[in-house]
This record gives structure tokens, sequence and C-alpha cells, in this order.
């Protein structure tokens, strides 16, 4: 990770200390302030990423009324800034006082150098940390809310939503399940001049032929058992707005003929009525099926297809977003920790090596349902390859010679160590190898060495 120049704010009245300090920190760029308004100014002006700072301040050396005001507006100018305080010694309520304000961390007077050291060090590490954070999410972050993605293939898919939103053409989402298509589909209504209005979706496949039908246009009071009250349809609820019809390829054949009557007329006919209602409604198509090998089949008509797309928008499945995968899986990794009250600060490299080379068959929806599992099960702060549960092909094609031996030298150790009982004798005979290589195969990998009984 590439860092620009180490800039240390040090807030300290005493001229001594001032010079021990500066003397200490040499190898940083040190910034010196003997009082609250000097250290503003140089906030302004560097921009420092850590200030260590003394409690004691002038107009009040003696107390900490103008120490604990500098941190608030320190911290109210540059709130990424890692201000830690310096404390009197056994001071522990203003230490903790001074956490509870904001401070990323304390140290007791009189200062070990050599801890203080280690701390201002720590901080510049986590502040650097915390900006790279920020720089993805800052990439990751398309033109449309939430769409995560910076690859080639998903930028060009952003791009087509923004210039057909502000019409009113129909839109044809294609992609493979699990790729976003009602999040695009969305993402067009919002953009358009319709975003005031309703945006109302049904899932074609997951209704019932008889079901659908009455879903979409409505029915009349007595239309059929049942029918209590007069309701209206999704196209008519969607009535200014924008409609979305999901996994639209799935449609039964004859409610084709019924729905082409609307986009030729913009008019519905709830069932058991007579009255025609116009509706004005912008229409918005998804499925995963090949429309045109449908219509070769006889399952979707040909005059229908073409009123559906008029513009028509792939979207890529997640293993052609080449670098999108690990941007997924850090976004998921956010918001399963916060909801299951984990504490999990990313991924090893392995771990995200692995996410990005897998197929994900089942695209962003796979992606988030592993994270979430792997964030519950971990035992660790960060997240290996092992939690992600991915299985041979976990690694896909991309992993090194190197990987898959290692991968087969470990899985072959762990396998002797069953048929051993754990006796590390036996282990070394079944593997062909010394007792001593056997130790440091066993450091290399990980794994448990059973004791010396044996």
């Amino acid at each position: 990770m590439s860092q620009g120049p180490r800039r240390l704010l040090i807030v300290e009245d005493d001229p001594g200390l001032q010079s021990q300090l500066r003397w200490s920190f040499e190898d940083y760029d040190v910034l010196m302030a003997g009082d609250r308004p000097t250290a503003l100014d140089l906030m302004r002006r560097h921009n420092p990423a850590v200030v260590l700072q003394d409690l004691g301040l002038p107009p009040d050396p003696a107390g900490t009324t103008e120490g604990f005001a500098t941190i608030a507006d320190i911290l109210q100018q540059a709130p990424d800034t890692k201000v830690i305080v310096a404390t009197g010694n056994g001071d522990r309520d203003n230490a903790v006082k001074s956490i509870g304000c904001g401070a990323y961390d304390f140290c007791s007077k009189p200062l070990d150098l050599d801890i203080l050291r280690l701390i201002v060090d720590r901080a510049f590490r986590v502040h650097a940390l915390e900006a790279e954070n920020r720089k993805l999410k800052s990439q990751s972050a398309s033109t449309l809310e939430g769409v995560i993605g910076n690859s080639e293939a998903m930028r060009d898919a952003c791009r087509l939503v923004e210039k057909v939103s502000p019409s009113n053409a129909t839109v044809l989402l294609l992609g493979e399940t699990g790729t976003g298509k009602e999040l695009f589909a969305r993402a067009v209504h919002r953009l358009s001049t319709r975003r005031d209005g309703p945006f109302v979706a049904i899932n074609c496949a997951a209704i019932p032929e008889p079901l659908l039908e009455a879903e979409l246009f409505g029915y009349e009071k007595g239309a059929y058992t049942g029918a209590h009250k007069q309701t209206k349809g999704k196209i008519e609820l969607a009535s200014n707005g924008s409609l979305l019809l999901d996994e639209i390829g799935d449609m039964p054949v004859a409610l084709q003929a019924k729905l082409l009557r609307f986009f030729q007329e913009r008019v519905v006919e709830r069932i058991g009525g007579r009255e025609l209602i116009p509706v004005d409604v912008r229409v918005i198509c998804a499925t995963h099926q090949d429309l045109r090998a449908q219509i070769a089949a006889g399952r979707f008509r040909e005059d229908l297809f073409y009123r559906v797309s008029e513009v028509t928008i792939p979207l890529p499945p997640l293993r052609n977003r080449i670098g999108d995968a690990s941007l997924l899986a850090r976004h998921f990794l956010e918001q399963a920790a916060a909801r299951h009250g984990r504490k999990i600060n990313g991924f090893t490299a392995k771990a995200l090596k692995a996410i990005d080379a897998y197929p994900w068959r089942g695209n962003v929806r796979e992606l988030e349902n592993t994270i979430n599992s792997a964030v519950i099960m971990a035992d660790r702060k960060q997240i290996g390859v092992e939690d992600l549960h991915l299985g041979a092909t976990g690694g896909g094609e991309a992993l090194s010679l190197h990987e898959v031996r290692a991968t087969a030298e470990k899985r072959a150790i762990e396998r002797a160590m069953t048929q051993a009982g754990g006796n590390l004798t036996r282990v070394a005979s079944l593997l062909g190898v010394s007792r001593p290589t056997l130790y440091d195969l066993l450091d290399k990998y990980d794994l448990k060495k059973t004791t010396d009984a044996d």
C-alpha cells in the first residue's frame, strides 16, 4: 500500500518535551504547536494523519479544559485524524474521557518513547488502511445507487441504463439468475421522469397462470368464486410509474396474447369487466431465458418480443466482471458483520484471490450467501479461504502450481494424521518423510502436533 509522508502534529507547550519528541520522531514529518489556535491552523494547512496531544494546554496548562476543546475542534475539522492523548500517570478518568471524545489512543506521562512510537506507528497504519477502504468504496460505487462494480462490463451496463432511463422506451434486462436485474430495473425507474410515481414488480414465473392474469389485470367483484370486491391489477397500480415484469420469458403463452394487447393499446380490461381502462406506465422486463430460442421453440410470441425489447441491456455474470467479486465481498462482509454483531476486519489475501477466481454460478446472490455464512462461522478476525467453503474449485484456474501443491500436501498430511491416530512416527512413515521434515510441514501448514507420547 503506497503511503505519502507520515505527517505528525505534536501539540505540547513544554519546550523541553517538544525538543525530545521532535528528536524521537525525526523520521516523521513533524509539525509542532504549543496551543490550540496554532494546532488548528497547522491542521488546516497540512492535514496531518496523526496528532499527539497533551491535555494541559495554555491558557489552562494545569487543567484539561483546553486540551479537550482542542480534541473536539481537531476531530470536527478532520474526523479521520487519529488523536493520541498524553495523560498524567495514573490519570485513568481523563484517559477514558479522551477516548469517549473521539481520541484514537492515549499514553501516560512520563512518556515511554519506545511504546509511544509503537502507538503512533499503529495509528498511521490504521489511518492508511481506512483511507484505502474509503478509496475502494468510492471506486466501487457506480453512478447507479446500490450498484457495486468497477469492471468494464458493469460500467457498460450502467451507461446504457443512464442513456435509456429518461425515455419512455420499454427496456429488456437480460441476465442470469442473481445478476441484479431488479436492482437495475429500480435504477431505470429512479433515473426516469416517473421517479415520483410507483415502482411495481411482479415475478411471472412465481405465480400460477390463473392467478397471474388476475394479478396483472385485476378483477371485478363476482368475476369468480372468492372475488368479493373489485381489485386493481399490478398494471393499473403502476400507473404514472414503472412496472417490472420479472422473468417474462416464463409467462404462459396464452397470457402473452392479452399482454400484447396492452402493449399495443395501453388499456387493460379487468377479469369479469367490460370497461377498457387506459394506463400510462413505463414497462421494464427482465428474464434469464434466451427469448429467441424460446420463440423458435414456440414458447414465446415473436410479436411480443419486439414490443418488450425496444432497448435491450445485457447484464454480465459475476465471473465476467473482472475484479468486482472482491469489491462486492467487502461490501457484503461489512453488512453481514454489522447484522450479526461480528468484528471481522476483512479477508486474507488468499481468500480474496479465491473469491475473484471462483466461477459464482449463482452470481451475486451466491456470493452474498457465502460471505454471510463465513461471517457467522469465522473463528478469526479475518476471513480465510477455508471459511468460504468454496470446495476444490474455490481457487479456480487462477491458483498457481505452488498453491495447488500446497493444498494437496496439506490434505495428504491431514489424511495421514487421521489414519495414524495422530502418531507422528506412523504419520511420517505413511508420508514417506523423516520426523524432522514432518515437524517442518506441521509448522508450515499450522497443523496441531500431538504430544510426543508416541
